[in-house]
């Protein structure tokens, strides 16, 4: 995501962090030998230290299939999540993250269950216990309701459902999936998604992946269905109806590009993004090969200001296209980017959003330097002049404070820290850091600690001591190379 904005994000307090820590570690009840355990609820939450809530324990999500039969813009319409999961835990009860919505039906392995709402978890009790180990499927029938906005700290929520003058776009980050879908909310928790979207004649709808099928039902309105062909975070769902146009090309290498488009729109964005195949071909010489199997751009017909990188079809507002090339392409690299950083290497916890939204800024800044933009080095002695500012009001780069998660100190505050890096083991070690990270971690969830843990192993030195500081101190190290370079008094109050 290419914005500084405060997070929406739900009110968590001390003592749900203690209830997910206890749930976590489970009752210390002495089993006889050879007694299977005795279920127990699952965990309401993963313990994440900004969201403790997010995500759910005691089972792993194997696949999600959305089934919408969408209507017109603003009006609510049926709709249904059927999840496939295995229990980790022996399990008497289990939560989803789902909000508001009105509630048809939940079943699980085809048995109605019982539920209940606590706030922004939907609690579910099977006919039966489920056991370690075993697989089981949750289907949950509800009626979805596009207009529905949440408010919470005098704000109105932003994500979920984002209209556009004749359908919709999604905007999940941070954790508004739950608005949209139940689900296991965290971005260390990924599955396959397969979408149904039906939708009026005239209009077509798009997803993360492949389109599988097309078919036109005898009362007019189309079922599209798509593939996510590889795991997908919550977070980063993507599904648009609208009046579209698809844009087909081929990338570097024969990759399958495919923007999506208003009509009124091709002509006037078609100059910037016919530069994405050479973003690509860019970012693979630093990086290495493209982790997905395909890759586009969805133009928004909203004024929502915000893009964001939704797994293999990056949202991006019409008003980022509309503008001066340099702006442009620096969002599009910005968000291209991110299908490395925090689409494929996934963020283990949200403390870790530096590595991800650090790496974009990085690139970003670096691509706009080499191609007619400012300098990469003054933009970052802007930010180290900042540095102890930002850490003041927003937290250290690795350890942010609630609510400032989307703020400066995560974008330019944290391509400072990969700026510093890169002068202090040199452009060349460097590169193969960045290149060792995107392929060791590929499809995987990695931290911070794993990112210092590597970086020290492939530039042959402990790296822990000259990072800890930049990632975690109260206030910021001297810049190797550049000790001319000095950090501005911090302003209180």
């Amino acid at each position: 995501m290419r914005t500084y904005r405060t997070p929406r994000r739900s009110g968590r307090l001390a003592a749900a962090a203690l209830t997910v820590a206890a749930a976590l570690t489970g009752p210390a009840v002495a089993q006889a030998a050879g007694a299977s355990p005795a279920p127990t609820p699952g965990a309401p939450g993963l313990g994440d230290p900004m969201f403790p809530l997010d995500g759910n324990g005691g089972y792993r999500v194997r696949h999600y299939t959305l089934d919408f039969d969408w209507q017109a813009p603003r009006t609510p319409f049926a709709a249904s999540t059927t999840i496939r999961a295995t229990a980790t835990q022996a399990l008497s009860r289990f939560d989803l993250d789902f909000a508001g919505n009105e509630l048809r039906s939940v079943t699980v392995n085809g048995s109605p269950a019982q539920t209940r709402r606590d706030g922004d978890e939907l609690v579910v009790t099977p006919k039966s216990a489920l056991r370690a180990g075993t697989s089981f499927t949750v289907r949950v029938d509800y009626v979805a309701d596009p207009t529905q906005r949440r408010h919470r700290d005098d704000a109105i929520e932003d994500y979920g459902w984002i209209p556009t003058p004749d359908g919709t776009v999604l905007y999940p980050q941070p954790d508004g999936a739950k608005m949209i879908f139940p689900a296991d909310d965290h971005p260390s928790r990924r599955a396959p998604y397969t979408f149904h979207v039906t939708t009026p004649a005239g209009l077509e709808a798009v997803a993360n992946g492949r389109l599988v099928d097309r078919a036109t039902r005898p009362d007019g309105r189309v079922r599209w269905t798509y593939d996510s062909e590889q795991p997908v975070a919550a977070q980063l769902v993507q599904l648009a109806i609208g009046d579209f146009t698809f844009v087909d090309r081929t990338g570097p290498g024969g990759l399958p590009l495919r923007d999506v488009v208003p009509p009124a729109l091709v002509a006037a964005t078609q100059p910037y993004r016919d530069l994405t195949p050479g973003h690509l071909a860019w970012l693979q010489k630093q990086l290495g090969p493209f982790p997905f199997h395909r890759y586009g751009v969805l133009v928004g017909d909203t004024d929502l200001g915000v893009a964001l990188e939704t797994q293999t079809l990056s949202l991006l507002p019409k008003a980022d296209l509309l503008g001066t090339q340099v702006d442009a392409e620096r969002d599009l690299l910005h968000e291209l980017t991110h299908q490395w950083f925090g689409d494929s290497v996934a963020l283990a916890t949200w403390s870790d959003l530096w590595l991800t939204e650090g790496h974009a800024r990085f690139y970003e800044r670096l691509y706009s330097q080499e191609h007619g933009g400012d300098s990469f080095e003054a933009a970052m002695r802007t930010a180290y002049e900042s540095h102890d500012q930002w850490r003041r009001d927003y937290g250290a780069p690795a350890e942010p404070t609630e609510p400032n998660l989307f703020k400066r100190m995560r974008y330019d505050g944290s391509a400072l820290v990969l700026y510093a890096l890169r002068e202090k083991v040199g452009a060349e070690t460097f590169q193969r850091i960045e290149r060792a990270w995107v392929t060791t971690y590929r499809g995987r969830t990695a931290s911070t600690a794993d990112y210092i843990t590597l970086a020290s192993r492939v530039a042959g030195e402990d790296l822990a001591g000259f990072l800890h500081p930049w990632l975690y101190g109260a206030t910021t190290p001297p810049m190797p190379g550049h000790p001319d370079w000095v950090v501005a008094p911090v302003v209180t109050g």
